[in-house]
């Protein structure tokens, strides 16, 4: 599984160097407007433009998707610590018994009754 997954990000490396090799050309990007009608005014190469913009929608739902992750980790730990504590837990003990009580049963009654199931 780990060769697959490093054939992947090869490929995709490779897919995106390309990318960016392919557009190198400089476009204008205006960034924030100011308050005389002009703009904050970059000029990157379209390759750069589109991985940053990439970067910022997919870093949110990778901390979503982190977060979730942590918060299923900590559920899943919670529940296996629950029954581990449960399973562990010694048997019920029998009452003490004062001298001269009688003990306990140990074997099963007999069924005394004279009815046969049917």
């Amino acid at each position: 599984m780990q060769v697959i997954r490093t054939i992947l990000w090869i490929a995709l490396t490779a897919i995106l160097v390309t990318f960016i090799a392919m557009n190198w050309t400089t476009v204008p990007v205006n960034f924030w407007p100011l308050s005389d009608g002009n703009y904050i005014h970059f000029e990157w190469p379209v390759g750069v433009v589109a991985l940053v913009f990439f970067g910022l929608g997919a870093v949110p739902m990778w901390l979503l998707h982190r977060a979730r992750r942590w918060q299923y980790n900590r559920r899943i730990t919670a529940l296996e610590s629950s029954v581990r504590s449960v399973s562990v837990a010694p048997p019920p003990s029998l009452p003490e018994l004062a001298p001269g009580d009688p003990a306990p049963l140990t074997t099963p009654v007999p069924n005394t009754t004279t009815e046969r199931p049917e």
